[in-house]
């Protein structure tokens, strides 16, 4: 994150804006919608900031900007077109550690201002952090139209009642879940048509007429994650990771989308590598059953599909022994996410006629697999976690008959921006994964169809990662 999202409050206090053209009166009418006390410094002023001044609105020093005019305002604006006094105000506030921005120029500016979305009191900022302001506009645009003018309604009727509700609710749960409620029923359709006064009146029924002390029942939410790239996510895996008490996440969540849960949520680490368990299984399930006892809504956040090799059949086992509702959300698995960002069809009518998703080591740790069913001609084989046995993965297929000269991808953080795949065979696939360092999570793709790879290659977030390439070669 480059710049930290804040809102300021500028009633009444003191700003400057050096400079009187139409960009100056554009953060000019900005701050005035703050009802900041509004300074001009410049020898002229466009004709829209002659008509707030005639108005009362700002004040106008009408000269060039003089470096005693930085000591009183809290905010500072530099909207001239000269770089040289542009950057001269950017250092004397900076100095002082007034916030300072510098039209079009991120490099001079301690703040920069985005493109709102006014809802008053409700407010969005949309920024790209200085680095396309055009594209800031435009995502305001399309929110513009999502957000309905009803909502600034709503939110200064909840704001009437907060401390009808604090008297009602001494807990913070209790309270967001009330409100939760509120926000989601009649009440907030009432406020959209036009009826706040009807609001009104419901609103305050249902806090007289709401526990003080209310029993929440806990339920847990097993959702799958999917390989990495948040816009793989399901609707509903989002909406239950914005309402979640709690997120037990494991090691192959990505950071991307543990950014989309919750912000108050309570995270818990349980993640897993080869031989280092921060958690043990039966601890976790435990966990979740000790989690939803108290009344939470249990998000468990789990890489991939939950139920393919995700371990989450044995966790909801004990969810159902205990009598604890839960609800499943499937997730898109790596081996159909991972194949297709790097380009290979798992199953192809010239190449191969069948799939298997197999688990590169089982529970002691050994890679005892049905070799013969798995070295099949026209057969695509998945593995997952099978990094630490590809040396047995290889003599194993090579011996029950797949030729040493058939196709292998190794695709490391597949859909993510740091994804790497590398084209290898299954007799050149254990020196490569040794020469090139791969680490997990890392799939491994055995088949005629990953030939297919350079044909229809179309996911390149870098280069040279991002890119396929045969073993042995960068």
């Amino acid at each position: 994150m480059d710049f930290l999202p804040i809102f300021f409050n500028l009633k009444q206090k003191p700003s400057l804006v050096v400079g009187g053209g139409k960009v100056a009166a554009r953060k000019v009418s900005l701050l005035l919608k703050a009802q900041s006390a509004v300074t001009v410094v410049a020898p002229k002023l466009s004709r829209e900031l002659v008509e707030w001044l005639e108005e009362g609105k700002l004040t106008h020093m009408a000269r060039d900007f003089a470096d005693a005019d930085i000591e009183k305002p809290v905010l500072v604006i530099a909207a001239t077109n000269n770089k040289d006094v542009n950057k001269r105000v950017s250092e004397l506030a900076q100095a002082r550690g007034i916030p300072v921005n510098v039209v079009d120029d991120p490099a001079l500016c301690s703040f920069i201002t985005p493109s709102i979305i006014d809802r008053s009191p409700v407010q969005i900022a949309v920024s790209t952090g200085g680095a396309s302001p055009v594209l800031a506009r435009m995502i305001r645009t399309k929110l513009e139209g999502c957000i309905p003018a009803g909502y600034g309604r709503l939110a200064a009727l909840v704001a009437g009642f907060r401390e009808k509700v604090k008297a009602k609710f001494t807990n913070v749960d209790q309270r967001r879940a009330f409100w939760e409620a509120i926000l989601d029923s009649s009440v907030a359709d009432q406020v959209f048509s036009g009826h706040e006064d009807e609001a009104a009146e419901e609103l305050q029924k249902a806090i007289d007429a709401a526990d003080p002390n209310p029993k929440f029942k806990g339920e847990v939410y097993l959702v799958g994650a999917g390989p990495g790239d948040p816009d793989l996510l399901t609707f509903r895996a989002l909406r239950l990771m914005q309402s979640c008490d709690v997120m037990v996440y494991d090691r192959l969540v990505s950071p991307a989308i543990r950014e989309l849960v919750r912000r108050d949520a309570e995270l818990i680490y349980v993640g897993k590598a080869r031989d280092k368990h921060t958690m043990q299984q039966e601890n976790i399930n435990e966990l979740l059953v000790r989690l939803a006892k108290e009344g939470k809504r249990v998000l468990r956040l789990k890489g991939g599909d939950p139920f393919i090799f995700g371990r989450g059949g044995e966790e909801i086992e004990l969810l159902a022994q205990q009598g604890i509702p839960f609800q499943v959300v499937p997730g898109i698995t790596a081996a159909a996410g991972c194949a297709s960002y790097a380009g290979i069809p798992l199953t192809h009518r010239d190449y191969s006629q069948a799939c298997v998703f197999v688990t590169g080591h089982l529970k002691d740790g050994s890679v005892d697999l049905n070799w013969p069913a798995l070295a099949q001609p026209n057969q695509t084989v998945v593995f997952y976690m099978g990094l630490h046995g590809a040396p047995t993965l290889c003599k194993e297929m090579i011996a029950h008959g797949m030729p040493p000269s058939t196709p292998v991808a190794l695709v490391q953080k597949g859909t993510t921006p740091e994804q790497k795949t590398i084209i290898a065979t299954l007799d050149t696939l254990e020196e490569t994964v040794k020469n090139h360092q791969f680490q997990p999570p890392t799939l491994i793709i055995v088949g005629e169809v990953v030939s297919l790879k350079e044909k229809l290659d179309w996911f390149n977030p870098k280069e040279p990662q991002g890119k396929a390439i045969k073993a042995g070669k960068w």
